[in-house]
């Protein structure tokens, strides 16, 4: 894929990461919805395919799920410099775009939570604190709940991906009603997976 991004284009990458970084209630994988909006509904900078290699390979390699953050901005640059059959030449490009969603997306929320979270435990009694801490939690299930409609919703009709949705809800009753640890779960889900099972 060859895109043609100007100056302004740059800017625009850098602002609209950084605004989302103020709406990532829940981890960065909470604005993926708009994010996909965003990158390739509306600018058509990244393709379908690099945005869902994106999340799926942060999510598999160790570390924080951010990661899918520097890929979709490598992939930006990637693209910009005309695409993987550019080679080493899109490097740099790859690069620069990875260095500006990771800076969108770490500078605003960072600079915030240090300063609100400062700020909340000297008043961790109030009130406000407490109810504001207990209203987070269904936003962010919402927020979630939303990403991976988007994501699963790539897959096809629920009627040609059934195994998936059955063991999403499997999984999801899991999490919710046992003390199951997560990494038991998704061990399972790769066995699964590689079995062509989903």
């Amino acid at each position: 894929m060859t895109i043609s991004l100007a100056s302004i284009d740059w800017f625009h990458l850098l602002g609209h990461f950084m605004s989302l970084s103020l709406l990532a209630i829940g981890g960065a994988i909470t604005t993926a919805p708009d994010m996909h909006r965003y990158l390739v509904d509306e600018q058509h900078w990244l393709s379908d395919g690099q945005f869902t290699a994106s999340i799926a390979l942060s999510q598999a390699a160790p570390g924080p799920n951010l990661l899918f953050i520097a890929l979709l901005g490598w992939y930006v640059g990637v693209n910009a410099a005309g695409g993987l059959a550019a080679g080493m030449a899109a490097w740099p490009l790859g690069l620069m775009g990875a260095l500006i969603a990771m800076l969108g997306i770490l500078l605003p929320s960072t600079t915030l939570t240090f300063v609100a979270a400062r700020w909340a435990h000297k008043n961790r009694e109030l009130l406000a604190v407490r109810a504001f801490k207990t209203g987070m939690a269904p936003i962010v299930i919402g927020l979630l709940a939303s990403t991976g409609w988007i994501l699963s919703a790539k897959m096809g009709s629920a009627a040609d991906s059934w195994r998936l949705w059955l063991l999403t809800t499997v999984v999801t009753l899991l999490v919710w009603r046992t003390r199951i640890h997560m990494l038991w779960l998704l061990a399972a889900g790769g066995v699964l997976g590689a079995l062509g099972w989903v």
